[in-house]
């Protein structure tokens, strides 16, 4: 842990130091520590949903690969755990180490809103500026409590919202061939 200007910068070695404990994630972005507590049960339902319908198409495609709840180390301060992503095998092989770790951005990268406005203001803004930076091509955030779905997408050189999907909308992606999914199967 290193500081700078009374801010303290933490990293990813600084992670070794920490208690562990199943039911706590820690994660780092900008250098700024979070620590989270396992989600509500319902918040997990929707990431199996989400992993089980991108499953599928990625066995029948064998374009890639879904990972639930991943460690991606971005850089030295820059270390999450999203809930869900989905690669394709090439970009797997570029990223993955040893360990299991993403070291670096896969393709699509998919939140599900906890509660709390500390919480959804890091997925809705600290998160996507960070995904955005380090070259995600889409990023969903999969919101329960309003049932939909804000699909963000690379234009430019960074993520912006193209669309926000209700309960009768479909989840399609130019990333994922033929791939289709009511927003309303992910929250029931």
């Amino acid at each position: 842990m290193s500081q700078v200007a009374n801010k303290v910068f933490w990293t990813t070695q600084d992670l070794a130091f920490l208690p562990q404990n199943e039911s706590v994630n820690y994660e780092i972005i900008d250098g700024e520590l979070f620590v989270t507590r396992s989600p509500h049960r319902l918040h997990q339902q929707v990431c199996v949903k989400l992993a089980r319908y991108l499953d599928i198409w990625s066995e029948q495609t064998g374009l890639g690969e879904i990972i639930i709840a991943p460690g991606m180390i971005l850089s030295e301060i820059d270390s999450v755990i999203p809930d869900v992503v989905w690669l394709s095998k090439a970009r797997l092989a570029q990223i993955e180490d040893e360990a299991g770790h993403l070291l670096g951005a896969p393709e699509l990268v998919i939140e599900v809103l906890s509660p709390g406005k500390n919480n959804e203001s890091r997925d809705r803004e600290t998160k996507l500026k960070l995904y955005s930076v380090y070259g995600v091509a889409e990023y969903w955030i999969c919101d329960r409590f309003t049932k939909q779905v804000a699909i963000y997408r690379r234009e430019n050189a960074r993520l912006v919202l193209v669309a926000t999907l209700l309960e009768n909308d479909s989840v399609t992606s130019p990333l994922l061939p033929k791939f289709s999914c009511l927003v309303s199967q992910l929250f029931v």
